[in-house]
């Protein structure tokens, strides 16, 4: 399995990368991925978006010691994801009390996938916008760029929250899965090149195959787009994509 990501600021920000993006294990047999993108119109949304991804590392570095010791108790796929996101809203509200933070300096999406690897299993959790491809098929979560944010519902009950959450997508028999932000959607042209070709950045950033035999897969694509049809991401954008 490859697994090929980016990271890359939109061409209208100029400051800051709202967007963070991680990738970890935990223990041999799953895989962590996820996608974050900070609100612009609030405050410090890289902020926002990079906590994110520090706390969501440190849950799971834990639930890897987690898997070692515990051999015996080993969770299914929606279990798993469910004390992933717990875990990320206890901490949260904990940094928000700690630091006294304003809720604007805690608004980000999240796209979370938890991939099972030896029963090939998987699945997605998306909190606010976002896009998801699943072996070709392409799901765009959009609320007319009004996300739903997590940190919105810290005051709440986890358990309630959760239960209400219906932006989930289970697969079996994983070929080619990726998760972006919104900023897939953003591509805009910014400068004339020869080629007049029409093309769909979504489905070639998400389905096409090509530089598919070097890591630098998405990155290769993105230059490609910039300098051959003259378009870039106005938008910041995180990708991430496994593919057998």
């Amino acid at each position: 399995m490859n697994v090929y990501s980016t990271l890359q600021i939109g061409d209208y920000h100029i400051n800051h990368c709202e967007d963070d993006l991680l990738i970890k294990r935990i223990g041999s047999e799953k895989i962590v991925c996820a996608v974050m993108d900070g609100c612009s119109t609030a405050m410090d949304s890289h902020f926002a978006s990079t906590l994110t991804g520090k706390i969501l590392r440190k849950i799971i570095v834990e639930m890897g010691y987690k898997a070692l010791y515990e051999k015996d108790n080993q969770q299914n796929l929606d279990e798993e994801l469910k004390d992933i996101v717990k875990g990320l809203f206890e901490e949260l509200k904990f940094v928000k009390n700690h630091l006294m933070l304003d809720e604007k300096e805690l608004l980000t999406t999240l796209i979370l996938l938890v991939y099972d690897i030896t029963a090939d299993e998987g699945l997605v959790l998306a909190v606010g916008d976002g896009v998801v491809c699943i072996n070709g098929n392409i799901t765009e979560f959009d609320r007319n760029n009004k996300p739903d944010y997590l940190a919105y519902h810290l005051h709440e009950n986890f358990e309630d929250w959760y239960s209400a959450q219906s932006q989930k997508i289970f697969f079996d028999g994983m070929n080619d899965v990726s998760i972006a932000t919104d900023g897939i959607s953003s591509f805009l042209k910014i400068k004339k090149t020869d080629s007049d070709e029409k093309i769909n950045f979504t489905e070639y950033l998400m389905i096409d195959h090509q530089n598919s035999d070097t890591e630098e897969m998405l990155n290769r694509k993105l230059k490609q787009l910039e300098h051959q049809y003259g378009v870039k991401p106005t938008d910041d954008l995180a990708i991430i994509r496994m593919m057998k």
